[in-house]
């Protein structure tokens, strides 16, 4: 069994200070854990640096506006404590949560007046998938991406994962590493905690990020394939579509660019335009290459 992430060594910074990793601690009636009240980015650093920082960091408070508060720091402050967590730990290669929430003051849906709470932890994490240029295996999700009417699909809000938890888990139970998510139209959306995009004829398709987000990294794979002259399309994609492609690949910053082998019934082989993206990425984050901004 993995190590358990309440139980390490080292430091988290919450609330003002670094805290030692086991007594990182919030009561049981903190409003986020009842009521979803609770925010996030996860990012990666690679030799030290923490790719895309500022983004993440704006996307945090923004994240944060859009639940109706706002950070306790400001986004240039924010980008310090990830920069000074980074470097308490010690690591070159690491993973970066930045997280806010509701505190206890009020428990009930109504939380006008509860403490907004910052906190950034910062651990070692390698590939999201093992062995990714065989391609991982997704199989189709029974819950769907909501109704930007129904939900805040535009903000990194914990509540929207709860049914990204529920069709990973039920992906892995069947045997699979991940699944593909419609959304409420019955349009091909995202993965459970990424961006997809799929190859046919030279150009790449991808689902339009109107009901889930616009990721960092996927923007970034848009921008890598610009560089090749390779064409992005953004359009509608249907699910009955699937199997007239002949590539396919994830985007995250935890899943970086991953290609995928199986969804389902259709199957697609990591080619060429995969693997120059794959390599293309890690050029650009261990900064052997730049690409326009």
């Amino acid at each position: 069994m993995a190590q358990p992430y309440d139980d390490r060594d080292g430091y988290i910074w919450i609330d003002g200070a670094f805290s030692p990793w086991r007594e990182a601690k919030v009561h049981v009636l903190t409003h986020a854990l009842h009521y979803a009240s609770s925010i996030f980015e996860g990012e990666r650093a690679y030799g030290g640096q923490i790719f895309e920082s500022l983004r993440h960091s704006q996307r945090l408070a923004n994240s944060a506006k859009i639940l109706g508060f706002e950070l306790p720091v400001t986004v240039e402050e924010l980008e310090h404590i990830k920069t000074e967590a980074l470097a308490k730990s010690g690591l070159e290669n690491a993973y970066i949560r930045a997280f806010a929430w509701r505190g206890s003051e009020m428990m009930g849906v109504s939380a006008q007046d509860n403490t907004i709470h910052l906190a950034v932890a910062v651990w070692p994490w390698g590939d999201y998938f093992a062995d990714k240029m065989k391609g991982i295996r997704m199989t189709h999700a029974d819950w769907r991406r909501p109704s930007p009417e129904t939900a805040p699909c535009h903000a990194k809000a914990a509540g929207l994962y709860m049914i990204c938890t529920l069709s990973k888990h039920a992906a892995e139970r069947a045997g699979y590493q991940d699944a593909l998510m419609l959304d409420y139209r019955g349009q091909v959306a995202e993965a459970t905690g990424a961006n997809i995009f799929f190859m046919r004829d030279g150009a790449l398709h991808t689902p339009i990020p109107d009901c889930f987000l616009n990721g960092i990294t996927r923007q970034t794979a848009i921008k890598l394939a610009n560089a090749r002259q390779i064409e992005v399309i953004e359009r509608v994609i249907m699910p009955d579509e699937l199997g007239t492609f002949s590539e396919c690949f994830i985007t995250g910053s935890a899943a970086e660019i991953t290609p995928v082998a199986e969804i389902g019934e259709f199957t697609y082989t990591p080619g060429e335009v995969s693997e120059a993206l794959v390599n293309d990425y890690s050029d650009l984050v261990y900064r052997k290459i730049k690409i326009p901004a």
